[in-house]
């Protein structure tokens, strides 16, 4: 069994890594720290005690680049007190600005050049900086065994596809992370059953479009449709084994009922009655999906080349609900698209109103260089505008959230237990499978006057929901 902590070791050179933006970007921190772990480096949580400090970034939206610049400013004070010190910037924002940050920092590498981090690092010189960024049209971590640096030892995210083919306008992810290509199903099914085996009760698989994963390994290691090479001389290949996502989920499903799954992204494009089918199939697959919606209106989802129509986007919730009446729904919506007009903004509040998500990531636009967008569209939209209409979207959120959340008062779940609450160690806190948060009264005193053991992170346990607020679920155990 492999061991999945981080290597402290004060003896090894240190790196100190700070993750941004989204959870892909949490599971390659991982990787990040498995390459370099390999090479003889060691993980501190202490900056002041770095010999490498990496900043894996985002692109998303300007604020969160912004917000790196600031970093970098502070990464290049510890610098002047400690001249050896490498800084490094990866990831997204790194593919994006590379001869941009090539002049801040020490070294950048994109998505894809995680594994040439250690050759990197060996070459730089204080005249000669290292880069990087060029993206793979092959799965490109697919036999690592990330190192986990969740805190709890519960969850875990594997990263089952990256890239994405779909080139919304307003998106910078295609040119920051390249074309799709999925990760061969065994490999991910192995990486789920170890970190099973290491006590992990629940993985989430991720990708930019999940539903679209499609592993096709053709006979004789012909180039399969998920981008990479098939790998020659295995048994699937000899089969010439095409795996969909919803194979995948029963084959992750698999392994044991007591691993729970989740998964992000759907596409509202390509969630098919298949996958929907799967997920109500088997009790371990969590009944929540987040469905980025992004608008409201029929006209700017064109724009934004979505390739779905607000009709489109209903018909799927009410698949979903019919099949699943219990099953959790969230979205992102973006406020203030280009030439988004009051008419489009109602659209998106009435889309909100007759769904009534359970949660939803809510952003003003924010206009991404290179993006189809910023080369064709004004961003007409006034700032005091946009800000108006996302507050407009969130006070009706909230009192969805609200709504949805007292419709499950007196309902029984069962939560995979994270941890302490957060606002009172004496409450424990987790998730049910529809992705709402519960917190509920540990009752250890209780226990341990029963002759039971404390419950802990990883157990399971049922709770009744008692009351709630907006954001969480408010439970006892039953």
């Amino acid at each position: 069994m492999n061991n999945l902590k981080p290597i402290v070791d004060e003896e090894r050179p240190k790196v100190y890594i700070e993750t941004y933006g989204c959870q892909m970007n949490v599971n390659d921190s991982e990787v990040i720290l498995s390459i370099l772990q390999e090479n003889g480096y060691a993980l501190t949580e202490d900056m002041d005690r770095a010999d490498v400090i990496l900043a894996n970034t985002c692109s998303i939206r300007d604020n969160a680049e912004q917000r790196i610049w600031g970093r970098i400013e502070q990464f290049r004070l510890q610098k002047k007190r400690n001249p050896q010190v490498v800084i490094g910037i990866v990831g997204c924002m790194a593919e994006r600005l590379k001869d941009k940050l090539l002049e801040k920092v020490d070294l950048v590498a994109g998505p894809d050049a995680y594994r040439s981090l250690p050759a990197l690092l060996r070459d730089i010189r204080p005249d000669s900086p290292q880069i990087n960024v060029l993206l793979s049209r092959e799965e490109t971590y697919a036999d690592i065994s990330p190192v986990r640096l969740d805190r709890n030892g519960v969850s875990a995210y594997i990263s089952i596809m990256r890239g994405c083919n779909n080139v919304c306008s307003y998106c910078v992810v295609p040119y920051t992370r390249g074309a799709e290509r999925s990760r061969d199903p065994h490999s991910i099914v192995r990486e789920a059953r170890e970190l099973f085996e290491n006590g992990y009760k629940e993985v989430n698989l991720l990708g930019q479009n999940v539903d679209s994963y499609l592993w096709n390994e053709c006979r004789d290691g012909a180039e399969d449709v998920s981008g990479g090479d098939a790998a020659k001389g295995s048994d699937s290949n000899a089969k010439g084994e095409v795996v969909n996502f919803a194979k995948l989920l029963e084959m992750v499903a698999a392994i044991s009922p007591e691993l729970r799954v989740r998964f992000s992204t759907s596409h509202p494009k390509d969630i098919s009655d298949e996958v929907i089918s799967t997920i109500a199939a088997h009790e371990n697959i969590c009944r929540h999906i987040h469905l980025p919606v992004q608008s409201g209106s029929s006209r700017l989802l064109e724009k934004m080349r979505r390739k779905y129509d607000r009709e489109w986007y209903l018909e799927r919730v009410a698949k979903i609900r019919e099949v699943m009446p219990d099953c959790g729904l969230s979205t992102d919506v973006i406020a203030g698209f280009c030439s988004e007009t009051e008419q489009d903004h109602q659209d998106t509040l009435s889309l909100f109103e007759q769904v009534c998500f359970d949660s939803a990531f809510m952003f003003q636009y924010s206009e991404r260089p290179g993006t189809l967008a910023s080369r064709h569209y004004p961003d007409d939209v006034p700032p005091e505008v946009k800000t108006a209409r996302l507050n407009e979207i969130i006070a009706l959120q909230t009192k969805m959230s609200l709504k949805s959340n007292q419709k499950d008062i007196g309902k029984t779940f069962r939560v995979l237990i994270e941890g302490p609450s957060k606002r009172n160690p004496d409450d424990l806190c987790g998730r049910a499978g529809n992705n709402k948060m519960c917190v509920f009264p540990s009752m250890a005193a209780e226990r341990t006057a029963q002759g039971l053991a404390p419950l802990k992170a990883g157990d399971y346990v049922n709770v009744k929901v008692v009351d709630c607020t907006s954001a969480t679920l408010i439970c006892r155990i039953v």
